[in-house]
């Protein structure tokens, strides 16, 4: 049997910025608000998601520590490409929403952390990258994140609850970008899909759309998917 070989070996790591993200939550929060699910053991990237409960919000925080360990392959045509080559990922949950005390994927609301580590690694695996506009799908036939869920796909924003203080670490002439992550039903993926970023944003601000992940948010289209619709269904 060949010997599995990690795909990123060969790529440079930016091991210091784990320790930056580390740095960075402790001028915000308490350290004894602040946990962390650690990845299981693996051949590829290693990707952390801190799981934050401020005492004094309305939500809690999870963030993603390892996708920054990577350089995005950032297009050319890009304007100030080194400002959006490494990123991290959040996502504001409610206070209500609770996890094992050890990430295995498997467990009730496990999904949700699902949702960050797959798009935190998209753009490595796929020698690609993401920012705000962007959508990534958890599945190529748009099947949902898991069975406790209908969310199909995620779309990187900016944060509207947080200042740039907080969502950019700018050190040693680097800058890694922290964007907030909603999750997507199938027929407002296909419309974005269909339709672009800015379309489906003016949805959501119609919709007066919250950056904490609502489990029941309330579909920003029709109930029936855009394609399905097309092919007259």
């Amino acid at each position: 049997m060949a010997e599995y070989k990690n795909p990123f070996s060969e790529r440079k790591h930016y091991h210091e910025h784990a320790e930056w993200i580390d740095e960075h939550l402790s001028k915000f929060f308490d350290d004894k608000l602040v946990s962390v699910f650690h990845e299981i053991p693996t051949l590829d990237l290693h990707l952390d998601v801190y799981f934050i409960k401020p005492e004094s919000s309305s939500f809690n925080i999870l963030l993603t520590s390892g996708m920054s360990t990577l350089k995005m392959n950032v297009e050319d045509q890009v304007e100030n490409p080194k400002d959006v080559e490494f990123a991290e990922l959040m996502m504001l949950i409610p206070k209500t929403i609770e996890f094992g005390q050890v990430y295995s994927g498997e467990n009730k609301n496990d999904w949700i952390i699902s949702i960050l580590k797959r798009t935190a690694k998209f753009p490595h695996f796929y020698d690609t990258w993401i920012g705000i506009g962007h959508t990534i799908q958890a599945e190529e036939d748009l099947t949902p994140y898991g069975n406790d869920t209908e969310y199909v796909g995620a779309l990187i924003l900016p944060s509207v609850t947080f200042d740039k203080d907080f969502t950019e670490i700018n050190k040693d002439g680097k800058k890694i970008n922290i964007y907030n992550v909603l999750p997507l039903y199938k027929n407002e993926m296909e419309f974005k899909i269909e339709n672009g970023y800015s379309k489906l944003l003016d949805l959501l601000i119609k919709a007066n759309g919250k950056e904490v992940l609502d489990l029941n948010r309330k579909n920003l289209i029709s109930k029936k998917s855009f394609w399905d619709k097309i092919k007259g269904k």
